[in-house]
């Protein structure tokens, strides 16, 4: 079978092009091809070719040919331009794991000539193994073979050299035969790396943790020795005995970007052993055991049966707001809403497309008044009028009451943009007490509505923390709302943020600067807020530090400025979840007065656990700007585990209990370094649940 591909290869040569001459011939052929599929793969992303089977024909092509100079930097064991292939083209645009005509895949050729570096790059991206080693004396057949007939080429070929005389096609021989002794020598590089290879070494470290009340993650280590081949996949087994007999399970893992498992589908309260063991091209080396010797799939609530706080919360606060308009579904009031359906089917792009009609009733200027502005923005572009105007729209002229209460109910309204129509009407039912605080809030959700009229949307945003206040006696509500659609528009244009800034012209001092001079001068940071207060914190257990502050109308609370959704914080580990004995251990420590030592406390399974925790409470404490010798008088909410989804999780360092909330006046002795804000309460509850 070797040797009829190798005929089929030397039809093949005959038909094409002579290969390469010389390792400089050879490098000079994929570079060519690699930079020529380059240029023109882009010609084509970029739309240059004009008809699409042009396009598909093309691009088949070019396809080829970066998989012939994949091959070729894989053999010339050149690391920079493989990994500049992979990172530029998917492992399909490359037929990574396609072999060749020798039966041979690029990986196979990386591992055998033990080139490390290379092998890991080709791993990382998926690369296999030929799948026609089904065995070590079928990979030594094979290479054989391929040593074999190459030196019978060479042989062949230097012959006809020395016997013709000198002519173009003698030349032409002479080329081929440098390009078989140096497939000559590859192979015989390949074969004595195979033979000189040895099974790998047990993994470096095997670290055994639980998952939750049926799993367990099992995290490894590549293994120390150099002297092996590359390791090409890895073997998870799992039992209830130490001896591993009877094998309840075991798995294959074969993509190796992130050495881990998590085992699935095991009994809670049953104790499971793990090992994992490494495999190359000469087979599997020793298992490694697992630290802990053993784990036991649980999680905290299993100690007292709590369920989670949040079950069932959100259907039951539908169940009540449906009860709500259930009561005034046949109020006159509700009269107006039955068209409201039809005028949520607005879609974003019509109603950008509308935006800011020359009939609009935006403000140019502010009088002394509560407005409402809504920010749109796409990149470091904002959305203005036709007149470039961030648009404002006026709450009432007349403002008198406190403004906190207020502002903390419209960000509670901004939860449910949809409904505005609905409140609006409700509200005017309940004006009959004319009170301030209604007069105040129906006119808020007048000025809503208007917006939502104007610009044809009904989401708005987020609502920013604080108003903007001015020495004029101005107050600006701001919303946020980042656009992720790209279009054109006839009616409006996207403004970069700096021109509008550039060319806005003040109509204030800079001493007393109106609350619109102050948007624009602070609207970048508006914006960065915005962007950070959606992002999320990777999958793990964090140590979260909780302190407020009081004021005579609210309560705040400390927050990094880069993720304001959640409260200070450094991570313990990648595992969210806290067994049934991490949490018995933790309950234990929270109830002895006095300092224990771990050793007599925790034993071997908790120990990392402890250290874990104690080496975050000192790199918060730091953060924070707290002398570590206060540490002590610090605590750990005991009471229970904060859960946000199943991927995030919280403990919580609490201050004495007189430092958790400073009083308004009161000195906070420990004041923490740049980079934190403090959010309303509410504002702070409202950003963590979006």
């Amino acid at each position: 079978k070797m040797t009829q591909q190798m005929r089929d290869l030397q039809l093949a040569q005959a038909r094409k092009p002579p290969g390469p001459s010389s390792p400089n011939a050879a490098k000079r052929l994929y570079r060519n091809l690699s930079g020529k599929f380059r240029v023109n793969y882009t010609s084509f992303d970029e739309g240059s070719l004009g008809a699409r089977a042009d396009k598909d024909k093309l691009r088949k092509s070019y396809l080829f040919q970066s998989n012939a100079a994949l091959f070729e930097a894989v053999e010339l064991q050149d690391l920079d331009r493989v990994q500049e292939m992979l990172k530029h083209y998917s492992p399909e645009e490359l037929d990574l794991n396609t072999p060749n005509s020798e039966g041979l895949l690029p990986l196979d050729i990386a591992i055998m000539t033990n080139n490390a570096p290379i092998a890991r790059a080709l791993l990382q991206a998926g690369a296999k193994e030929s799948p026609h080693f089904v065995s070590l004396e079928s990979r030594s057949l094979h290479l054989s073979t391929l040593v074999r007939e190459a030196e019978q080429r060479v042989n062949e070929l230097m012959a006809q050299v020395v016997n013709e005389a000198p002519s173009a096609d003698c030349s032409e021989k002479e080329k081929q035969l440098k390009a078989w002794e140096w497939r000559f020598r590859l192979y015989k590089r390949m074969k004595t790396g195979f033979e000189h290879a040895r099974v790998p070494d047990a993994p470096s470290s095997v670290q055994l943790s639980v998952a939750s009340s049926s799993s367990l993650q099992v995290t490894f280590w590549e293994p120390l020795s150099v002297n092996s081949a590359v390791v090409t996949k890895y073997k998870v087994e799992w039992s209830c005995s130490p001896s591993f007999s009877p094998l309840l399970g075991e798995a294959v893992i074969d993509k190796l970007k992130e050495l881990h498992f998590t085992i699935q589908g095991l009994v809670s309260g049953t104790a499971y052993h793990v090992r994992v063991s490494a495999y190359n091209m000469k087979g599997w080396g020793p298992p490694q055991a697992s630290t802990p010797p053993f784990a036991i799939p649980s999680n905290w609530r299993e100690l007292d049966g709590r369920a989670p706080r949040r079950r069932g919360q959100a259907e039951a606060l539908d169940h009540l707001l449906g009860q709500v308009k259930t009561v005034h579904q046949h109020c006159i009031c509700h009269e107006p809403c039955k068209n409201q359906p039809q005028s949520r089917k607005h879609s974003v792009s019509k109603s950008l497309k509308h935006l800011f009609h020359p009939g609009s009733k935006f403000l140019k200027t502010l009088k002394r008044g509560l407005y409402l502005t809504a920010i749109f923005y796409k990149d470091d572009n904002i959305l203005v009028t036709h007149e470039d105007q961030i648009p404002v729209v006026e709450i009432d002229d007349t403002y008198s009451c406190l403004l906190m209460q207020d502002f903390l109910w419209l960000t509670k309204v901004s939860c449910m943009w949809d409904e505005i129509l609905w409140l609006r009407q409700c509200v005017t039912v309940s004006q009959s007490s004319c009170s301030c605080i209604l007069q105040t809030r129906f006119k808020m959700l007048l000025a809503i509505s208007q917006m939502q009229g104007l610009l044809g949307i009904q989401d708005l945003g987020q609502v920013f923390f604080e108003p903007i206040k001015d020495k004029q006696g101005n107050i600006l509500i701001v919303t946020l709302k980042e656009v992720k659609t790209s279009q054109t528009f006839e009616s409006v244009r996207w403004v970069p943020v700096c021109k509008l800034q550039s060319s806005r012209k003040s109509v204030s001092s800079p001493e007393e600067p109106t609350a619109l001079d102050m948007l624009l001068i602070s609207v970048q940071d508006k914006l960065a807020y915005h962007q950070r207060s959606s992002h999320a914190l990777s999958p793990g257990l964090y140590l979260g530090y909780l302190k407020l502050c009081s004021a005579v109308d609210q309560i705040r609370v400390l927050v990094p400025e880069q993720l304001p959704n959640i409260l200070c914080h450094v991570k313990i580990r990648s595992n969210p979840n806290i067994s049934r004995e991490e949490w018995e251990w933790l309950q234990k420590m929270a109830s002895v007065e006095e300092p224990v030592s771990t050793e007599t406390e925790a034993d071997r399974s908790q120990n990392s656990f402890f250290q874990e925790l104690q080496v975050a409470i000192k790199e918060l404490m730091t953060l924070v700007n707290i002398p570590l010798q206060e540490a002590k008088d610090f605590r750990l909410y005991s009471q229970e585990v904060l859960d946000f989804g199943d991927q995030v999780s919280f403990l919580l360092l609490l201050p004495p209990s007189d430092d958790v909330c400073t009083a308004p006046g009161q000195n906070n002795p420990y004041t923490p370094r740049s980079g934190f804000l403090t959010l309303p309460l509410q504002i702070f509850e409202l950003g963590k649940d979006r």
